[in-house]
């Protein structure tokens, strides 16, 4: 497999669940020729089995010469400890939305403009896992609807940044830069 993006800086993986983006992200990663450094954003929770063999599996796929940094909330201030040289993949962008979904629409605010303005000014090649959700029903639950309409605009935000934007779904990834067109700008985030 040979990628068209070695020298993309920022690169969005997005999709469904299971649909194969955490791999194609990693494939990213291995083909950038730089150090990965990995950012795991899951909180462990060792009375939670099942998740933790879903930690269990993104670790095993992994390179051993791969750094990682478990980082749940300060996602802004790794990237910018980052090693300048490095290739950072952030998995995923979900799930640290998820340990940050209790703080009020000001300080998630506050949060997100950091992390975009970490992404704009690293000299890192960044890869963001990003998973989709909101094509289906609206949630019932009030908790729900603000998880989905927060990570729509976050995954758009990122997007309208991002040198690539990979929609991975079924198996494939389209580079959404090179095959759609960009709406305007987000308004009213």
């Amino acid at each position: 497999m040979v990628l068209d993006d070695q020298t993309s800086r920022l690169i969005v993986v997005t999709g469904p669940a299971r649909s194969g983006k955490s791999e194609w992200a990693e494939a990213l990663a291995l083909q950038s020729g730089r150090s990965v450094l990995y950012i795991a954003t899951a909180l462990v929770q060792s009375s939670d089995r099942e998740w933790q063999a879903r930690i269990e599996a993104h670790l095993v796929r992994r390179p051993p010469t791969w750094e990682t940094w478990e980082v749940p909330v300060e996602l802004a201030t790794a990237i910018a400890r980052a090693a300048p040289t490095a290739c950072i993949l952030v998995d995923a962008l979900g799930t640290w939305l998820a340990n940050c979904l209790d703080e009020t629409d000001l300080i998630w605010q506050h949060r997100v403009d950091g992390l975009l303005a970490s992404l704009q000014i690293t000299s890192c090649q960044v890869i963001l896992v990003a998973e989709e959700t909101g094509w289906g029903v609206v949630p019932a639950y009030p908790l729900g609807r603000r998880f989905r309409d927060r990570m729509g605009t976050l995954t758009r935000q990122v997007g309208a940044i991002a040198d690539a934007v990979y929609l991975v779904t079924a198996g494939y990834a389209l580079n959404l830069k090179t095959l759609g067109t960009p709406l305007p700008p987000i308004i009213d985030p």
